[in-house]
């Protein structure tokens, strides 16, 4: 008599892609209007916890699914648009005023501002009297804010504390911007 071996199989776990796309369909849910917040997320906790594939399957059931011609086409529609963003920054990037570096000998730091003192003074409502700084560490540039009201941006990313800064760059103090240039 041989033995019978039997075992119980479970269902398999659903995988990461699985679990990705319910919550894809549930994401495209809200932003169609078709799901609340807190429906969202009570299905959303759901999903991350689901054990079989068939309990996704139950939490995406009642909203719609994009079709391959929908995906391809919104996807188009995306990558013209990231184009055309890049495009106009790369434009305006190019008619900025350029600021330039002083020279490497300079050793003094460099204050912009609107106040008069300032080595760098800018007359505009948006810029503080107290700006920013700009100076020379060793080889590398390091622009700093100073508690300004409005900020200081580099490359479109407000600036907390201080950072290395290059020919190019692009910096905006309040609203006046400029492009960073080497003598």
């Amino acid at each position: 008599m041989t033995p019978s071996f039997e075992f119980s199989t479970y269902p398999a776990r659903p995988s990461d892609a699985e679990r990705d796309k319910a919550l894809q369909v549930l994401r495209d849910g809200v932003a169609m209007g078709r799901l609340s917040h807190d429906t969202f997320v009570r299905r959303m906790e759901l999903a991350l916890v689901a054990r079989r594939s068939d309990e996704l399957a139950v939490l995406v059931a009642d909203l719609p699914r994009e079709n391959r011609f929908s995906r391809v086409v919104l996807g188009s529609v995306e990558a013209v648009s990231g184009f055309t963003v890049r495009l106009r920054r790369a434009w305006q990037a190019e008619r900025l005023p350029k600021l330039l570096l002083p020279h490497p000998a300079h050793t003094h730091p460099l204050r912009i501002g609107r106040d008069p003192a300032n080595g760098l003074r800018l007359n505009n409502e948006t810029v503080s009297r107290v700006h920013a700084e700009l100076r020379r560490q060793d080889e590398l540039w390091i622009l700093r804010d100073l508690g300004s009201t409005n900020g200081t941006t580099v490359n479109g990313r407000r600036l907390v504390g201080s950072v290395v800064v290059r020919e190019g760059d692009q910096v905006t103090f309040g609203r006046v911007a400029f492009r960073l240039a080497v003598a």
